[in-house]
């Protein structure tokens, strides 16, 4: 994988939380940090996204991205 962003955070998803179009994804960063970002369910479908799936959470601008290996 490569992307054009230096601000990448891996961690677990620990919630997805599902709605009709759009989910909201929580990542358990470590040392008691969580992250969430909303994304489409399209999105959360094609990455296979699961509790317990490594992720990454990804800064650019204003967005949080939700990528996986």
């Amino acid at each position: 994988m490569k992307i054009g962003t230096n601000n990448l955070i891996k961690g677990k998803v620990i919630e997805i939380k599902e709605g009709s179009e759009m989910g909201i994804i929580t990542i358990d960063i470590g040392g008691g940090n969580k992250i969430s970002s909303v994304t489409t369910m399209e999105s959360i479908n094609q990455l296979g996204l699961k509790i317990g799936s490594e992720a990454y959470a990804m800064f650019k601008a204003t967005s949080v991205l939700v990528a996986v290996e």
